[in-house]
């Protein structure tokens, strides 16, 4: 990490230019997607903009920007759904746009999904390139959108907003940027509870530099005013400062939020779990999981989804010890980790697994690396059919009964 933060950041113009071939081709994938969409959904006489803006979550977020926190729903056996679950930055966008345009809370939501998947592609880009260059920086951002699940980048979700200010979040701190890497940890806190993740993974970097700094300064190192900023090195009182201020306001979203569902639920710091434990969602360490993927093997054709699901989370462990031997940097590993343990030890929801693993990007960087080292026609050609492929299964997937 300290040779990264010692690599200089492109200025805004530049650093679009360089991100422009897979913005361009992230855009074509995301098309290609709405297409597939579109057409599957005519041909079941559904509408694929209602599917995409109106439908599961999205509704609930549409409830918040409209009538504010307060609404639920009480099931016959007893469980009830708060729209105290979600967490309010989305909705804060939905509510401005359509404040200041002629646009609907869904249409809001849509708009804010399409602008957001791009920002998120370009930090994709942004961390890879820095990382690992250009090329993989491209080839990272082009998996992220031929995922099974990346129709859910276009949706009325809170998914690719998260995933921009994680990435640019992450970026922040690679660069050195403690101050941008806090707020922008600090909006990710307010869209998804997995936040914390950016959180954990600015203050494992804060850490581990003030780590680096004791130990330059036990090793006689040269004084702070001769020495470049990011160097790893004791950078005197204003750099430290910024550090310290962006650990201070990386967390205040997430931990700001919980504690006002508290507040609200008059029932403490612990509201917020209460909220959640009434859909039915909290964190085993991956018991019902393991549970539900067991059961699939009571039963053919269900043991091959058994054994789908098996490989999937194999394959998922695989890529982020792949990321450990091929030795990343620290805040990506903290970060990962977080959003993946969050996602897979969750007690609920086994259906949308795939798509809370979604912000976990930098378990596609391993695959980048491999793709970025092979011929361009190669993988193209790999690239190009993958997203055929998660066209008509994300057309497939929202047209069918369950949520993502």
């Amino acid at each position: 990490m300290t040779d990264l933060e010692t690599r200089a950041a492109p200025t805004r113009a530049g650093a679009l230019r360089r991100a422009a071939p897979a913005l361009a081709g992230y855009a074509a994938v995301r098309a290609l997607g709405l297409l597939a969409l579109f057409l599957w959904s005519a041909a079941r006489d559904k509408s694929a903009y209602t599917l995409l803006t109106a439908r599961w979550d999205a509704l609930w977020y549409v409830r918040v920007a409209e009538l504010g926190y307060g609404y639920e729903v009480r099931l016959a056996n007893g469980d009830v759904h708060s729209n105290l679950a979600f967490f309010p930055l989305l909705p804060w966008l939905e509510r401005l746009v359509a404040a200041v345009s002629p646009l609907s809370y869904a249409d809001g939501g849509f708009l804010v999904s399409l602008v957001s998947s791009l920002a998120a592609a370009w930090g994709i880009f942004a961390v890879a390139d820095h990382v690992y260059g250009r090329r993989a920086g491209v080839c990272a951002v082009l998996l992220w959108a031929v995922l099974p699940v990346g129709i859910v980048q276009s949706m009325a979700y809170s998914e690719s907003l998260f995933t921009a200010l994680a990435a640019w979040s992450l970026y922040a701190v690679l660069t050195g940027r403690w101050v941008t890497a806090g707020t922008l940890a600090l909006c990710a806190g307010l869209t998804r509870p997995v936040g914390l993740a950016v959180v954990a993974a600015v203050w494992a970097a804060a850490i581990a530099s003030f780590a680096r700094d004791g130990r330059a300064a036990g090793a006689d190192s040269p004084d702070a005013r001769d020495t470049p900023p990011g160097s790893g090195v004791p950078a005197g009182r204003r750099a430290v400062t910024r550090r310290v201020l962006g650990m201070v306001l990386a967390p205040l979203g997430a931990v700001g939020y919980v504690l006002w569902v508290g507040h609200h639920t008059g029932e403490g710091p612990l509201g917020y779990l209460h909220v959640q434990a009434g859909w039915r969602n909290g964190f085993d360490g991956g018991w019902a999981f393991a549970r539900f993927v067991a059961d699939k093997f009571t039963s053919f054709p269900a043991a091959l989804a058994g054994v789908g699901l098996i490989v999937g989370v194999a394959s998922v462990v695989w890529l982020y010890v792949t990321g450990v031997r091929q030795r990343q940097p620290l805040p990506l590993l903290v970060y990962t980790g977080v959003v993946t343990a969050l996602a897979l030890c969750a007690s609920s929801y086994f259906g949308s697994k795939p798509r809370l693993l979604l912000p976990a990007f930098p378990l596609l960087l391993p695959l980048a690396l491999a793709l970025a080292r092979a011929r361009t026609r190669r993988s193209a050609a790999v690239l190009g059919a993958i997203a055929v492929a998660s066209a008509v299964y994300g057309a497939f997937w929202l047209n069918g009964s369950g949520p993502p």
